[in-house]
């Protein structure tokens, strides 16, 4: 398996920073393949020697997830498992169930690590992973620490300080967006004339009084005006909308359900069963928007959602990502058939966007991921160095003021495809002249993108599987599906994009399958023959898969 260019990047700076501190924390959003990369940096931190390592996780499907990609970056270094069925440390590598491993027997059974990982490690200051934590280092000393998250940023505030003294990388969410692994946001600043009232809201702690973000929000015209606005923007998209209150997201959902348009809520006083019920009911599509209270902020995905409405505040930049988050992921056409997302919606009625800048213009989708140590800055409250983009300090909590900046308006706008093809580990040859139809081989697997009825279509196939639909949509996206297909099939040996032998002529093993007019070619190369053949052998299934995706209108671009 094959790491893309950031990932590798991610990895190279956390291995630094690991020998640098003896610590450090990776901070990665959905869609970066955070799985991928703490496996990647666990397999060349331990490289060949005798050294052990565990990777903490405090869910039973992460620690399966964890393990099942760590084998697959990883297929020469053992492993096992301690959990509530089975507690053996004999592999190098051992995945451990954190409320197992806080046992006090299981604790005194861990042998001496020269290296803890902790996922999700935004929970690394609980006490059950610092008991565990104190072990491994009260065993070895110069065990080293590291904390792979999305979400660094706790919800009581408490700061990673005292397990984590840096951050090594931030993967941020324009970075993704640009290179086609999330869909673009549109923003849409909308003013229902309480703008002024908002910005006087004051706070309760650390974030904006709700009770008097209710008081603002929750009438009559302003909930009116919510709902004409989406069925103006969004009308048909699959919705999540973020409220202030319980009875707020009540009147909420009653208004848009008086409209005729089927609307669920989902709040954290429901009990458990009762929500997957709801959410289960919008994930089948028989709800079109769900509302909801800091409920679905992280932790849950519904990649066909292609439209988030803020009716709500947020002082910090983090939850405001997270919200809109919940909007970018791009759509599987296996899971998901017929459904064709270019990109989501964001309706702000509040002053979030004002706050901490439009989400488009805070990602910089022009710049690509530089080389090198990463550019930082020195947080003022606790001195942790972290990256120079985050606006919020993931050690401590500490908010750095933003710069004064105007905020741009949508047409301004533009993002500029990062081109994949150049970075990509694999040549891409244009079939047919057209560039309508690409394809790439490795020796393991292939993949292609095809240009019909408006849209692009990825597809990949493999040895032993038969050819399968990887995206539908823009050509970036589905460009980045392809390769990342490629990507899991193929290794650092057998991409082949500067190898000599690409350039020689074509075999006459390949020149006897190619049809006379393409033979007659005598600039075609040995591997364009070889994209051709391939496309030739697979061209029913690829015609079949490409012309049976039927899109629906969700998430159209207008």
């Amino acid at each position: 398996m094959m790491l893309r260019p950031r990932q590798k990047l991610f990895v190279e700076r956390s291995l630094r920073a690991l020998g640098e501190h003896g610590n450090t924390l990776g901070v990665a959003p959905t869609g970066a393949g955070k799985t991928i990369m703490l496996s990647a940096a666990v397999g060349k931190h331990i490289g060949s020697s005798a050294a052990k390592a565990a990777v903490l996780a405090h869910r039973d499907e992460l620690t399966a997830q964890n393990l099942s990609k760590f084998r697959r970056v990883n297929p020469g270094i053992t492993t096992s498992v301690v959990d509530a069925s089975q507690k053996s440390w004999g592999g190098q590598v051992t995945f451990a169930m954190v409320p197992t491993l806080t046992r006090q027997a299981n604790l005194e059974a861990m042998p001496a690590l020269d290296l803890l990982v902790i996922d999700e490690a935004h929970h690394a200051v609980a006490d059950s992973y610092r008991r565990i934590i104190d072990q491994a280092r009260q065993r070895n000393p110069d065990c080293r620490i590291y904390g792979v998250t999305a979400t660094p940023n706790r919800g009581d505030k408490v700061g990673l300080r005292q397990v984590f003294s840096n951050v090594a990388d931030q993967i941020r969410l324009g970075e993704l967006i640009a290179s086609g692994h999330l869909v673009p946001p549109r923003t849409f600043i909308i003013d229902v004339g309480v703008q002024d009232e908002l910005r006087a809201v004051r706070r309760s702690g650390d974030d904006f009084d709700m009770g008097e973000v209710a008081r603002v929000m929750d009438t009559v015209p302003v909930t009116d005006a919510v709902v004409k606005h989406w069925q103006e923007k969004a009308s048909g998209r699959q919705t999540v909308a973020f409220c202030s209150t319980i009875a707020h997201a009540e009147h909420v959902a009653a208004a848009f359900n008086a409209a005729g348009v089927p609307t669920v809520m989902v709040t954290g006083d429901m009990p458990e069963g009762e929500r997957r019920s709801v959410l289960a009911a919008y994930a089948r599509g028989e709800a079109r928007i769900v509302v909801n209270v800091a409920v679905l902020t992280e932790g849950w995905d519904h990649p066909p959602t292609s439209c988030v409405v803020l009716l709500r505040p947020s002082s910090f930049k983090c939850t405001m990502i997270q919200m809109v988050g919940r909007g970018l992921r791009t759509v599987d056409p296996v899971e998901h058939p017929g459904i064709v997302k270019r990109d989501c919606i964001v309706l702000d009625f509040g002053t979030s966007s004002q706050i901490h800048g439009c989400l488009e213009q805070d990602v910089d989708l022009d710049s690509q991921p530089g080389e090198g140590e990463p550019p930082t800055k020195t947080c003022p409250s606790c001195e942790a160095e972290v990256p120079i983009a985050v606006m919020e300090c993931p050690i401590c909590g500490h908010a750095f003021e933003p710069r004064g900046r105007e905020t741009a308006p949508l047409a301004d706008f533009i993002m500029t495809e990062i081109d994949l093809l150049r970075r990509s580990a694999f040549q891409w040859c244009d079939l047919f002249g057209d560039d309508a139809a690409l394809l790439a081989n490795g020796f393991n697997g292939w993949a292609g993108i095809f240009f019909l009825n408006g849209a692009w279509h990825a597809v990949g196939g493999a040895k032993e599987e038969r050819p399968r639909l990887l995206s539908i949509g823009e050509r970036l996206v589905a460009l980045a599906a392809a390769d990342d297909w490629l990507n899991a099939y193929e290794t650092d040996e057998s991409a082949h994009k500067s190898r000599r032998w690409l350039r020689e002529p074509p075999t006459e093993r390949q020149l006897v399958h190619l049809p006379p007019a393409v033979r007659a070619d005598l600039g075609m190369t040995r591997y364009q023959a070889s994209a051709l053949l391939t496309f030739k052998f697979n061209r029913q299934a690829i015609q079949h898969l490409v012309r049976s995706a039927q899109p629906a209108a969700l998430g159209q671009a207008a």
